[in-house]
């Protein structure tokens, strides 16, 4: 049985911890100690419960902790408590949550685990830090950590081997454009095809059976063509409508954008692998290209390797200063200009009821585009170019 034999000043001292001190832990340690003191036990102690009921062995934990540092001893020593609930190998929910989405995006082949699907026992096992025994347990803490069972949808990355370097040319590109002390200007282009006929897409309407409706033609369903170019610092749209866009359309449009930005000033048009793009009856047109020569171009067997006669006498002499950038292949989230055509479809588009008046229909899409002729800072915030705060974005798709 533990004694405890206290002076005065001892007394004292744990009599105003067991009244005054701020922490509950505190006062409950010197109660017990002062009741140890007064003769009870410390199995009696611990039954008897201060804040709840203690087990013996920790009553007499407190005692041998005063004897050896007095008050100081009844604190909680730093480091001490209840654990995160993933120590020690993650610091919180957030840290564990990422580590589990990391795994849980591989594929579980990696891991030795069978399947093409992640199971909560396959998790279970991967992830054995988790401390869950049950698929319940495991389904309860990832509903915790907000991870659920959910459909997938259909997904295309880009294969391009040279998607880092192609964007870490963009962003030089990028960066010399929005200096104002530099005469280069830089432009995302990219082209879209819209049609007669409305597309389809939620509108208001009343509640149960009735439904927006797009109003079609008996017309057959009449494509035109837009290519335009972004400029990046400022947000000003150049463009050209036609019932199709070819080579003759882009010298058009890199004609129309030497005589607005002159012929002092470099342009880079950064732009997809559409294979026009890179005809060579385009590129005699255009200054020699330097930044073309560090990746392969896939043009179609058929296509000629040099540029035809005609299209030498028609735009050879030109030489307009002006440097593709291509993109990544298939990387559709990398070009901004994307985003324009999303805005033209949501305002213009879809629903419309111009499907009898084509050409009411494409003065409406020059109007929506006319708009940006003089640059917006509107648009290059909506395309991911500028953020909340008129600070530049970097490069789109570049981590």
């Amino acid at each position: 049985m533990w004694r405890m034999a206290l002076d005065a000043r001892q007394a004292q001292e744990l009599q105003e911890l067991r009244d005054r001190a701020p922490a509950p832990y505190l006062r409950e340690r010197a109660a017990g100690i002062l009741k140890v003191a007064a003769g009870k036990s410390a199995a009696a102690v611990a039954r008897e419960g201060l804040l709840r009921e203690r087990y013996p062995d920790t009553v007499c934990a407190w005692l041998d902790r005063y004897r050896a540092e007095g008050t100081a001893g009844l604190t909680i020593r730093p480091g001490r408590g209840r654990k995160p609930a993933f120590f020690p190998h993650y610091p919180d929910a957030a840290a564990a949550k990422d580590a589990l989405r990391h795994v849980v995006r591989r594929d579980p082949g990696q891991f030795g685990i069978a399947g093409t699907r992640w199971t909560l026992a396959s998790i279970q096992t991967v992830c054995a830090w988790l401390g869950t025994t049950t698929p319940g347990s495991l389904a309860h803490l990832l509903d915790r950590l907000k991870l659920g069972y959910k459909r997938g949808r259909d997904h295309v990355h880009s294969p391009d081997d040279a998607y880092l370097a192609k964007l870490a040319s963009v962003a030089v590109v990028l960066d010399h454009g929005r200096r104002e002390d530099r005469p280069v200007a830089a432009l995302y282009l990219d082209e879209l095809t819209y049609y007669r006929q409305p597309s389809l897409a939620r509108a208001w309407a009343a509640s149960g059976h009735e439904q927006p409706l797009a109003e079609r033609s008996h017309r057959s369903n009449t494509t035109t063509r837009i290519v335009g170019a972004l400029d990046a610092a400022t947000g000003r749209v150049h463009y050209r409508q036609a019932s199709a866009i070819g080579v003759e359309q882009l010298v058009a449009l890199y004609r129309d954008l030497g005589a607005v930005y002159s012929r002092d000033r470099r342009l880079y048009i950064m732009q997809d692998n559409w294979p026009v793009h890179y005809h060579p009856d385009l590129l005699v047109a255009l200054e020699p290209q330097r930044l073309l020569r560090r990746w392969p171009r896939r043009l179609p067997p058929s296509w000629p390797a040099e540029p035809s006669a005609k299209a030498k006498r028609r735009w050879g002499h030109l030489h307009l200063p002006i440097q593709l950038v291509p993109l990544p292949t298939y990387a559709s989230w990398t070009n901004p200009i994307e985003k324009l055509w999303r805005w033209l479809k949501q305002d213009i588009l879809h629903l419309h009821r111009l499907a009898d008046h084509l050409e009411d229909l494409r003065t409406l899409v020059r109007a929506f585009l006319d708009q940006f002729q003089d640059g917006s800072t509107d648009l290059l915030r909506y395309v991911g170019l500028l953020h909340a705060d008129g600070s530049l974005r970097k490069t789109p798709g570049f981590k």
